[in-house]
């Protein structure tokens, strides 16, 4: 909380990201501490992390979270290279073989899956903000370039088809920003679910998405480069669309809520 010390949050594994409850990850009681082992990847701030917040199961399959320490004997956090999307963020993995925990680092008072989806419903929430900041930096290059490219001897924005992109651009903003403004008064009074979360951050990036390939087309050849930001907004967007629970399984949160039927499975 002061700042001197760097986390990051453990949850999604090689094998399971949409369905975390299958995760692999697990701790045994040896009496004065927990052996912890496993593995979790796509991990934010891993390489440069002090502490971990993992989660794992007990013997019992029960879900808890433990922290996990840097220098801790058997913990490895090897860097994700490669990457096109989200080239800023330092992303690795976590990798526990044999690590020794102090019992005193068991996350008290809540166990099972509710509680990392509690800490997604919160990033969730963030998502669905910072998809809409995206787009407005894509419509704004895009509002500022239509008024400076001249083609056929004036500029581009007093082209009736220039004209609609920016007037729905602005349009799909607007809905997504009222949108937020709705889902954080009901979550300042305790009533936004999880489902409505879902919502929020399925549509408002897949909003932000649309805007920047519309805003690039715009920028034209222009747009491909790093002059303008269209393609660094793009690029990361493909990340979002996916992390934090994918486009396709918000969309069947919203199912689940909407019928009562789960389709998981």
């Amino acid at each position: 909380a002061s700042g001197e010390m760097l986390g990051c949050f453990g949850l999604t594994e090689p094998d399971f990201g949409s369905n975390p409850s299958g995760m692999v990850t697990n701790f045994k009681d040896m009496g004065d501490h927990y052996l912890l082992n496993g593995a979790k990847m796509w991990i934010s701030n891993s390489p440069k992390a002090d502490i971990a917040v993992v989660w794992a199961k007990n013997e019992a399959g029960r879900i808890h979270g433990l922290i996990v320490e840097r220098g801790m004997e058997g913990f490895s956090t090897p860097e994700t290279h490669g990457k096109w999307s989200l080239r800023a963020s330092a992303t690795g993995e976590l990798v526990f073989d044999n690590v020794k925990v102090p019992k005193e680092n068991l996350l008290p008072g809540k166990s099972g899956l509710g509680a990392p989806m509690m800490c997604l419903d919160s990033a969730r929430y963030g998502i669905a903000w910072g998809a809409v900041g995206a787009a407005m930096d894509c419509y704004d290059s895009a509002r500022r370039y239509a008024l400076e490219r001249i083609q056929f001897d004036k500029p581009i924005g007093s082209f009736q088809l220039i004209q609609k992109k920016l007037a729905e651009m602005l349009s799909e903003i607007t809905k997504a920003q009222l949108l937020n403004w709705k889902l954080g008064m009901m979550m300042n009074e305790g009533k936004a679910t999880t489902a409505q979360i879902s919502l929020a951050k399925r549509n408002n990036v897949a909003m932000a998405l649309e805007i920047a390939r519309e805003a690039r087309q715009i920028h034209g050849g222009m747009g491909i480069t790093g002059e303008y930001p269209i393609m660094r907004h793009m690029m990361n967007l493909e990340s979002v669309v996916t992390y934090e629970g994918t486009h396709d399984i918000h969309l069947l949160i919203l199912g689940h809520e909407i019928t009562g039927i789960a389709a998981f499975k």
